[in-house]
């Protein structure tokens, strides 16, 4: 039996079950300030999986860029979120709404 297909499914599903509380936890404390960093972490994961050879640790390495890619729509939506009191304001810092 083949398994790699079976587990680039469950990578994909904790790859992206990881980056929902990094982005609450990032807007929550920074706000949407770092958004380029997650363009840095998705543009290096493009970048490297176009070079590797292997396909599952390439389509690994696709999510994760695609993840973070996703995480800059998700850190603006999240402020959003705040905004209309779904999520906690983080006290210690100034919001400009």
């Amino acid at each position: 039996m083949h398994y790699e297909g079976l587990l680039i499914g469950i990578c994909t599903f904790a790859i992206i079950g990881i980056f929902h509380p990094i982005v609450v936890k990032c807007e929550y404390y920074t706000g949407t300030r770092l958004w380029w960093v997650f363009l840095v972490l998705g543009l290096v994961g493009t970048v490297a999986a176009l070079f590797i050879s292997h396909t599952f640790w390439a389509s690994l390495l696709g999510v994760f860029a695609f993840s973070s890619f996703w995480t800059i729509k998700e850190l603006f939506e999240q402020k959003e979120r705040v905004k209309k009191g779904w999520f906690p304001k983080n006290p210690k810092r100034k919001y400009d709404f």
